[in-house]
């Protein structure tokens, strides 16, 4: 509870640890257990990424003290799942965030132009069906 409490993965690692034997042995806690790891390693993540527009993977896994082949995987689960709003350069290396408030408007306006397109096709299929009646 303290290691939630602070945020701490490494303190939540040492008392899994210390009790393992009774915590792990358990499928339901274990599973609570990951869960709780997974939202700590988020919630430690965003908040070393947060005043940052473009951040170095390595430099995350350093600060979390974590391996950056984990932390990498963290970050395309938490983009996919729409957690966090950016992109991940892997050629360079890099995290680049976007802004949470920009919304991409090219789905919205060509579902607008599709259904403009529809009622068009509709409306000429109506006179067609006039003239060689």
């Amino acid at each position: 509870a303290a290691a939630h409490q602070k945020r701490s993965l490494k303190d939540f690692e040492a008392a899994t640890a210390t009790y393992a034997k009774h915590l792990r042995d358990d499928p339901l806690v274990n599973h609570h257990l990951e869960a709780l790891y997974d939202i700590l390693l988020q919630s430690n993540i965003c908040r070393i990424i947060e005043p940052f527009s473009r951040v170095e993977i390595s430099h995350i896994s350093k600060l979390i003290d974590l391996p950056v082949a984990k932390v990498e995987a963290k970050l395309s689960q938490m983009i996919l799942d729409r957690k966090f709003h950016g992109i991940l350069d892997q050629g360079a290396g890099c995290l680049v965030a976007f802004d949470a408030d920009t919304k991409e408007r090219t789905y919205d306006a060509t579902l607008e132009t599709l259904q403009n397109m529809s009622a068009v096709v509709d409306s000429l299929y109506l006179k067609a069906q006039k003239i060689t009646a």
